[in-house]
């Protein structure tokens, strides 16, 4: 499946994956291939620092259910309601102060739809799940990251790279560049 160019449409298509990844989840114990985090640390982490990320803009996302609670619910509440901010006030500026003065929904598209779309991967495995990540969007990732390297890792948020294969699928070469062995599995 490829993508859809429009970041509204990416953003409905990618929270969809991984929803179906979080409804797919049996063990929200499960060991995660981020050091430390289990299955619900994954969704909590996505729920966690995004609508922080808005409010440092002044957007604010309505609450929703405790991923400690229902991580299922929590994920689709807070899908349901990035969905509807990024139709209804899409085209607004929106200014980070760390990140700069994007339209909101290139901001939620470069900041949180592509964390959402690599997240997919370290869910689906540590559920024994299939990641299904579009090879297009991974390597359009990809290349937007290479000449940031340096910067991205000094942030702390990704791993030393794990070396692939020049001729891995480019899902895989993603996940190694954000630190990942795209061999792990839960």
């Amino acid at each position: 499946m490829t993508l859809s160019e429009s970041p509204t449409e990416r953003h409905r298509e990618v929270a969809a994956t991984f929803g179906q990844k979080v409804a797919g989840t049996q063990d929200w114990q499960a060991t995660a291939p981020v050091e430390g985090w289990t299955a619900r640390d994954v969704v909590g982490h996505l729920v966690g620092w995004f609508p922080h990320f808005l409010a440092a803009g002044e957007v604010v996302l309505p609450a929703g259910p405790d991923v400690a609670d229902d991580p299922v619910a929590a994920w689709q509440h807070q899908a349901d309601a990035v969905q509807e901010l990024i139709e209804t006030r899409g085209e607004e500026s929106f200014t980070h102060p760390r990140a700069g003065t994007h339209r909101l929904v290139d901001a939620v598209d470069r900041f949180y739809t592509a964390d959402v779309f690599m997240h997919t991967w370290d869910l689906a495995r540590a559920t024994s799940q299939e990641p299904d990540l579009d090879e297009d969007q991974a390597g359009a990732l990809l290349e937007g990251m290479r000449p940031i390297e340096e910067m991205l890792r000094s942030s702390g948020q990704y791993g030393a790279p794990v070396p692939v294969p020049a001729d891995a699928p480019v899902a895989d070469r993603l996940m190694g560049f954000i630190g990942r062995d795209p061999a792990w599995r839960g």
